[in-house]
């Protein structure tokens, strides 16, 4: 099968103009076909300041109420999105923006209401990988910002992790996917402090190692979940740290396989 990249770039890349300009520089240079997936929410959260929207978070997860999907709309879907397309065409990659409602390529539900209402965040329920094959298949670059659609009108706010994820595991039987997730960290690391103290290779039972030794905790975990649920949905691998990894075999980064 064809050689497929899946990168979800996040953290302090997208902020920070010097970071993503370098790591478009380091995505344009792998070959494709490939699929560029970002967030973009402290940008969101300070434009929600300057319009006076109120920004509440619970453990890390945004609510998002009718004015945030506004701001993340035009934040995710304008701002960082056209950036980022702009960035790419620039590098003569030929990408075009995509949210979930684009081609209708990523269909959500709104998560149901437990402990916490998160307003219109939304689960991911189906991706449509013929529609995003196609585009592949005539040297397009999709580009996904963190919105997805529930078929009925309703945009909503979604993980920018879950949705590579979600394309990862949906074109994994068409193509031999690694599932990158670029962000300012070398990786897992055994000592948050210490940037060169990486666990280059993890599997289950290395996994449960650091669970129980509380090194991988917090807001890595999702990250870790989405991780290996993509691997046992057919992901060959997936690979965490800086943008250095994506082409330099000896670069320190995290891989992670079943």
């Amino acid at each position: 099968m064809k050689k497929l990249n899946i990168v979800k770039v996040g953290g302090n890349i997208i902020e920070k103009e010097e970071d993503l300009q370098s790591f478009l520089d380091a995505f344009a240079a792998l070959p494709e076909p490939k699929i560029l997936v970002h967030g973009g929410g402290k940008l969101a959260s300070q434009l929600a300041e300057r319009l006076a929207i109120p920004v509440n978070m619970v453990n890390g997860r945004r609510i998002t109420d009718a004015e945030t999907v506004e701001v993340i709309t035009m934040v995710y879907g304008g701002k960082v999105n056209k950036s980022i397309v702009a960035g790419l065409q620039a590098r003569n990659c030929n990408a075009i923006g995509f949210s979930g409602a684009d081609g209708n390529t990523i269909l959500s539900v709104k998560r149901p209401v437990k402990e916490i209402d998160f307003g219109f965040v939304g689960d991911v329920i189906a991706v449509d990988s013929e529609m995003i094959d196609k585009l592949l298949s005539i040297g397009i670059t999709p580009a996904f910002c963190a919105i997805t659609h529930d078929g009925n009108g309703q945009l909503f706010n979604t993980n920018a992790d879950t949705i590579a994820c979600e394309l990862a595991r949906g074109l994994s039987t068409n193509y031999e996917v690694t599932l990158n997730y670029c962000f300012e960290k070398n990786g897992v690391l055994l000592d948050i402090n210490d940037d060169t103290s990486v666990v280059k290779d993890i599997d289950l039972a290395k996994y449960a190692e650091l669970l129980e030794e509380k090194i991988i905790a917090d807001g890595m975990l999702p990250k870790m979940e989405n991780c290996f649920y993509a691997l046992k949905g057919g992901v060959q691998q997936v690979r965490l740290g800086k943008p250095e990894m994506l082409h330099h075999k000896d670069a320190n980064f995290t891989t992670l396989r079943l």
